[in-house]
């Protein structure tokens, strides 16, 4: 990555740069080649031609081609929408080139959390009690007990919350199916102290075609309520219940724990052109050190791997693994078949707006969060993991979804990068890391960390650093996110199928 007066250049290769600001036209932009001048005026986070670009010839960045020329453009021109069309186009066959491992150097790095043991060998970064309804009838419900239960037993754990949510009823087959794992994984999840499940009682997951899925369970801290049969009050059923988690959490206590115990989940949304230079590739730092100290790291949102997958299978760790990476994204390719979408409908109108022209220069740009580090396995949606290393993870992009379903994985952390700005957050710590010092400082009862240094001549190294040690105090209760401490904790279910 080259920083040059008001543009940055990050590959050597590129034929393009990123304005760091607005360039208007006749702006002098000196020392990326030579001395060059815009021919027009690109606005900040856009792209700008360091050279003639023939018609069909590829645009570079991040090393890599972006798309291709649908017209000559000049150096110094503004390179975006009306000149660039994508490369891509339907499905493709890999073949597996596995790259070399980069080692990591990890000596200086914090190696222990505070954190909460669980009597199944796993590991909460909070000590929290979860409402969670079976049905979205009783969304009100939940949220009604939540409040009245957080100010009742405000000093018992670390906070009660309720997670409402848009399904468990009228659905079929797969719909189904899939309600019920994420929910199941949702409940198994060590943030949770303990977990107090609400059914209307009539919906299709009922408890007595939910419960099976919970497999083994802590009959002590998980309890039930089917609010139909409650005599009375329902929330003061509820809040009796909790009552009865709470005795039992009273003797929790967090104590060190090895950083090998982490999962740690990426997610980007409102990407702007500085993701892949800043925020993305320092979440792939995180990604690779993790890993490196025999963590787990997630990363999903395969629509915005196509374009840059075949970097991603290239760093599998065996041919089973290349073979789950090629299934994945071959899936997620046929799920847009099957409904005569196009699969390369990416990116969104705020991205472009931010910068970002092709889905394959916002693939190349969303990879960067998983850093270097091998990969080790892949999850269907859902799934918990089990895999130290890097996991790639089967879901859309849809920032609701995406966050629902890291948070199944098991991941304790998510770090969700940002260029424009997004509140969202989930039942987990969210550290939103700005792309941009602008947005850091404009919205920063939003942002935890600004990863816009970067930009300022600090080194990777030292903001990694900075990071790193920040997501340990996170993991130790030393920190709270903003997320957490505004109250965004969202999950949305994926839907697909027939609603009765």
């Amino acid at each position: 990555m080259k920083l040059q007066n008001n543009f940055i250049r990050i590959h050597k290769n590129d034929n393009v740069a990123v304005a760091l600001e607005d360039v208007r036209e006749d702006d002098d932009v000196i020392g990326i080649f030579e001395e060059l001048k815009a021919l027009e005026d690109v606005p900040f986070g856009h792209k700008m031609a360091l050279m003639d670009i023939e018609k069909d010839e590829m645009v570079i960045k991040y090393g890599a081609p972006i798309g291709r020329a649908n017209t000559t453009i000049k150096k110094g021109q503004w390179v975006h929408t009306h000149n660039i069309k994508t490369n891509l186009s339907g499905k493709l066959k890999y073949t597996y080139n596995p790259e070399p491992r980069n080692e990591v150097d990890v000596k200086n790095s914090t190696m222990f959390f505070d954190g909460y043991k669980r009597e199944n060998g796993d590991v909460g970064t909070r000590n929290e009690i979860w409402i969670i309804p079976t049905v979205s009838c009783v969304n009100t419900t939940v949220e009604k007990i939540a409040s009245l239960a957080d100010k009742m037993f405000i000093d018992a754990c670390d906070g009660i919350f309720a997670y409402p949510h848009n399904a468990g009823c009228s659905q079929l087959g797969d719909d189904h199916d899939t309600t019920q794992k994420i929910l199941a994984s949702i409940v198994h999840h060590p943030n949770a102290g303990g977990i107090l499940l609400v059914s209307l009682g009539c919906e299709n997951n009922d408890f007595e075609h939910f419960i099976p899925m919970l497999g083994d369970y802590d009959k002590k801290r998980i309890k039930f309520m089917v609010t139909q049969d409650v005599e009375g009050d329902e929330l003061q059923k509820g809040l009796e219940l909790i009552n009865e988690i709470i005795e039992e959490m009273k003797n929790d206590k967090r104590e060190p724990v090895s950083v090998s115990k982490l999962k740690i989940a990426f997610k980007c949304g409102g990407s702007d052109a500085f993701s892949g230079i800043t925020a993305n590739p320092l979440c792939g730092h995180i990604a690779d050190r993790i890993s490196a100290v025999g963590g787990s790291a997630v990363l999903t949102e395969v629509p915005e791997m196509f374009g840059a997958e075949t970097l991603l299978m290239n760093r599998a760790d065996s041919e089973e693994t290349f073979q789950k990476i090629v299934d994945m994204i071959n899936f997620f390719k046929q799920y847009y078949i099957d409904y005569n979408q196009p699969i390369y409908e990416n990116p969104s109108p705020g991205n472009k707006r931010g910068g970002i022209t092709t889905l394959e220069e916002k693939s190349l740009g969303c990879i960067q969060k998983g850093g270097h580090a091998v990969i080790t396995d892949t999850l269907s949606y859902g799934d918990r993991c089990k895999t130290p290393g890097l996991n790639l993870m089967t879901g859309p992009g849809n920032d609701n979804v995406s966050i629902t379903n890291l948070l199944t994985s098991g991941a304790h952390i998510l770090l969700f990068t940002t260029g424009r700005g997004n509140p969202l957050g989930t039942a987990i710590p969210t550290i939103k890391i700005s792309t941009n010092t602008n947005l850091y400082n404009r919205k920063n009862q939003w942002i935890d960390f600004d990863a816009g240094m970067i930009l300022d001549d600090n080194s990777f190294e030292n903001v990694t650093d900075q990071l790193w040690e920040y997501i340990i105090k996170v993991a130790s209760g030393k920190e709270k996110t903003k997320n957490e401490i505004n109250g965004y904790r969202a999950i949305m279910i994926f839907k697909n199928g027939v609603l009765l």
